[in-house]
């Protein structure tokens, strides 16, 4: 049975693919953190000024 791709070429192949979606998506992945780190801030502030009123 012949094959057309050798394992390391697969290999490499994979790679790359995962390599390249990690560089398209990155800019998602940034935001996301981003976003999380602020919601983080302003539920911490919220919850120090309901300390404060009680």
């Amino acid at each position: 049975m012949l094959r057309r791709l050798t394992r390391p070429q697969l290999l490499f192949a994979a790679a790359l693919g995962v390599a390249g979606g990690m560089y398209i998506y990155q800019p998602i992945f940034e935001q996301y953190s981003r976003d999380q780190k602020e919601l983080k801030e302003k539920v911490k502030i919220l919850q120090e000024s309901e300390e404060k009123r009680s």
